[in-house]
Formats: C-alpha cells, structure tokens, sequence
C-alpha cells in the first residue's frame, strides 16, 4: 500500500515537473499578442554522456602491469587478467560510462589488495564544467561485489571545496561513526540530511544486487505536492541537489561476507562498470534548454539574462536586482525577469530615444547606468560583490600633495612633484614637506650648507659671521668693502672644492 502511494506521488511530480519548460507563450490581449514570460527550466536526462571522469591516486586502475585477479564466488580460480596493453583485457575509466553493445559487459576495474593491510583507496572524480540539479537516483553499478565503505561527495564550485552527500557501509558505527539510516526514514524536515546508509554495501553475492543509490526521488517524495513551496521557501533545499562535481570515496572493497584472507588478496578490487547521474542544467528558471558550446555546457538564456546558468542580466537589462525565476504561483511561476542596480538605487528610468534603462541617484557612492562604477573620488573595494554597499572605497587624496582628489582603480592618487605615497602625503628624496612638497634648500648629504653653516630643517642654512650666500659660500667683506679680485677667486675654489668633496680646507680674509 506504501509502495502504491509513493508511485503515485513520484508519477504526480513527473506530471507537474514538465509544467516549467516552457519559457514564454504569445498571448492575445486588447492592444494585441504580447509574449508572457514563465519560469523555466530544461528536461531531465542522463547527464553521462557529458561526464568526464578522473581516477586517483595514479596507478590504482588495473593493467600497468599485468595482474590476475579472482572473484569472490570462486577464489581460488584465478584466470582472469588485466592488461591495460590489451584493448580485450584492458579495464580503462571510461568503461564506466560506456554503453554495453552486444551484451559485452566493460568496466573499469582497480588493482588487487595486494599490499594488504595497508587500504585499498580510489577516489572517482565525475564533473560537468557546468551546474546541474539532481532529478532522479543516481546509480552506480559494481561487479564482483559492493563496496564494504564508500562516501559520496559533492562540489557546487568545480571541485575547490567538497561536502559529503552520503555515507555507505556494511558497518556505519564502525565505518563513520553514525547510526545507519535509510532514505525511507527521513521526514519534510529533515530531508537534506546527509545519512549513513547499510542498505548498499551488504554481501548478497556478485550474481545479486550490484547496485548503489543516491536516492533523490525518495526525498524529494517527502514534500507530495508542495515540493514547489519547498524549493521556494526552505532555505538550502535548491542547492542540496545542485552540484557541479561528484566524487566517489572507495574506502574498503566486498570482502564476500567474511573477514579478509590474507592467503588470496588476488579477490579483493573494485569494479565499476556504469554510472548514471539523471539532472538536468542549473539554468536558474531562465531557460528551457542546454546545449553544448566548444564541449561545454551552456544553458539557452530567456527573460535578458546571460550566463552558463543564466546568473546574470544581459547588458543594458538592469532595472532590478536579478534572481533566479520563481517555481510559484504553479503552474508556470514567476520568471523574475528585471535586473536592478545592484542594490544601489530603488528606481529605474527608461530612456526613449536611447533606447536603454538607467538607475536613477546611485547611492553607496556609486555611478553609472546601472550603478555598477564608483564615484569619483572613490575606486573600487574589490574584495567585496558589485552588490555590497561599502563596494566605492573614498580616495583620500592629500589635497597639497595631489593634482586632484581621484585615483586609479589600485587607491593610488595623482601626486604632484616631489610628492609621494598612495595618498600623496609624503615626499620624495631632496623635498620637504611644507603645506605640500617642497624642493630642499639645504640637506646633509647633496646640498650640504659650506663654511661651518647649519642647515636648517631643509629650508636654509644659518651662516657663520663671515660668509653668506644660499649654502653660505660665498666670504662676507668686513665694513662693507669690496673684496679684491684674488679674494673672490679664492673663495670660488674653496666653493668648488667642498662641492667636489675634495678634503683640506682654504682660508679666506678680506682685503685691508
């Protein structure tokens, strides 16, 4: 009776999930047909014949070299080979997406326990180069025998982080340490808990189930009719059945219901001949279909947005903020098609003879057609979104020591000569800061005060009584008479030789 109801709710979400493929539909109004905009997203489908597939750690596939190899039904009858070398007894990763023909059986396959006890680890990376929604079970298909201890991960950024999806094991306690669920035993409020699951990895022999499940129609059963709701309203819902990459974590393979002999590892391996992961493209409710762009992905963007998953408003199409359509009010949702200014203006202008949308008094010091520039005055503060209200960082140009109060996109501001530093406010080698930056008169080490003078805080030097002049270089004449000829000359040589650096000194006297 269980098993008839839950039929029925999986038939009724098929049903209502084909509701949302259409992304618009010409309708007849009185000023005439007008196209009205729905949320939309593609159909689900197998999703392997885009999967690549990567294999870790090196050397754990079979064949390189060539070893033989058992089952668990018969151990000790040992004439099966794996040979990468041979294409008929090769055993490479992409046998385990490929399609059987002819009812040849292929699969990938690992090397034996040979270094038994040390762990027998492979992990089996799928990724898309694409975001894609879980619709249906995925499916991973074993020969000779399930794993005792597996995890299955997955990434929603292309592998730079992982989260666990679920857990399986023969033991969960002793595996994982966690009591052993089913999917089965989850409830509406809960449904996104990752669980250990005994279900999948029990010994039932190689000629019986070979099968493990990620089981997402059995959680997304648990919401009947108001999965829409759901989607809508529970935060994080979406993204549990988001990802971009998979990974498989085979920790411990079949052991055939018993403990492990140590007199035949040649029987213990792993063997995986499909995988099947049903989705369909993250498109965000903006768009109905997928296609493929130089071997990727993409999603055919509806409602003026752009992007792989249709994440943003097409140029010149921002009005206000984008988000992803909206799956209520069912049948046909709400496809959110305005982008906004980033959160920096509560309102639009339309400009007739530009034909273009414009946000109206920027706030948050920012500018632009769609408030998406800074001020001037103010750069970029690029460790935060376009979005954020501190995004426009102030110059803080000095305002002596700059040309002017705007900076590049680094904070750097224009400085004026002699002057220094990201704001200006400091002063190059031979200047002095003095209401901006101002050449030395005087210094210790270029423009060095002669005769004995001091220099005083770079703007003069004080002179001794009988000498004058900028670095007091020149002999001062006692009761005003005029020095004679050889005087001057001689206090010229003494200037030229304490510029020079030349050592000894010249004494100078005023003629009588």
């Amino acid at each position: 009776m269980l098993h008839a109801a839950l039929l029925m709710v999986l038939h009724a979400l098929a049903r209502t999930r084909g509701q949302y493929e259409l992304c618009k539909s010409l309708v007849s109004t009185d000023d005439g047909a007008v196209w009205e905009q729905y949320a939309c997203q593609p159909k689900a489908q197998s999703t392997k014949e885009y999967m690549r597939i990567r294999v870790e750690p090196p050397g754990i596939t079979c064949g390189n070299p060539p070893e033989r190899f058992c089952t668990l039904e018969n151990p000790y009858l040992c004439s099966d080979e794996c040979d990468a070398s041979n294409p008929d007894l090769a055993h490479p990763p992409q046998l385990m997406k490929d399609r059987e023909r002819g009812g040849l059986l292929t699969y990938w396959q690992t090397v034996t326990w040979r270094r038994y006890p040390e762990p027998l680890l492979a992990n089996i990376t799928l990724s898309w180069n694409k975001s894609l929604e879980l619709a249906g079970d995925l499916q991973v298909v074993f020969e000779y025998g399930r794993p005792t201890a597996m995890a299955l991960d997955k990434s929603l950024d292309h592998g730079r982080t992982w989260h666990p999806y679920q857990f399986y094991a023969d033991d969960c306690a002793e595996a994982f340490g966690m009591s052993p669920r089913r999917a089965a035993d989850l409830v509406p409020g809960n449904a996104t808990r990752v669980i250990c699951t005994e279900e999948y990895s029990r010994w039932v022999g190689a000629k019986g189930d070979k099968v493990v499940r990620f089981e997402a129609r059995k959680r997304l059963a648990l919401f009947g009719e108001g999965l829409y709701a759901r989607l809508e309203n529970t935060k994080g819902l979406r993204d549990f059945f988001t990802f971009t990459n998979l990974r498989l974590r085979l920790l411990r393979p079949a052991l055939g219901g018993t403990y492990v002999q140590r007199d035949n590892l040649l029987k213990y391996f792993y063997a995986i001949s499909n995988i099947e992961v049903p989705a369909r493209c993250k498109c965000n409710l903006h768009g109905s279909q997928c296609v493929l762009v130089n071997g990727t992905l993409h999603c055919v963007c509806e409602h003026n947005t752009t992007g792989q998953d249709c994440q943003r408003c097409k140029r010149g199409f921002r009005a206000k903020s984008w988000k992803p359509g909206s799956y209520l009010p069912t049948p046909h949702g709400l496809p959110n098609t305005y982008c906004e200014c980033y959160g920096h203006s509560n309102r639009c202008s339309y400009i007739d003879y530009l034909n273009i949308i414009t946000c109206v008094s920027c706030k948050h010091n920012t500018r632009g057609q769609n408030c998406q520039h800074c001020r001037w005055g103010f750069y970029r503060n690029v460790s935060v979104e376009l979005d954020d209200e501190s995004v426009c960082v102030e110059c803080g140009c000095h305002q002596m020591g700059s040309l002017h109060d705007r900076c590049n996109s680094t904070g750097f501001c224009q400085c004026k000569k002699g002057a220094a530093g990201a704001k200006c406010d400091e002063c190059l080698p031979g200047y002095h800061w003095r209401q901006g930056c101002q050449l030395n008169v005087c210094d210790e080490e270029l423009l060095v005060c002669q005769n004995g003078g001091t220099c005083e805080q770079n703007q003069r030097c004080l002179c001794p009584a009988h000498f004058q002049g900028v670095l007091c270089q020149h002999a001062r004449c006692e009761g005003g008479s005029m020095c004679d000829h050889a005087s001057a000359s001689a206090a010229a040589a003494l200037s030229l030789a304490l510029l020079l650096g030349l050592s000894g000194a010249l004494l100078l006297g005023c003629a009588p």
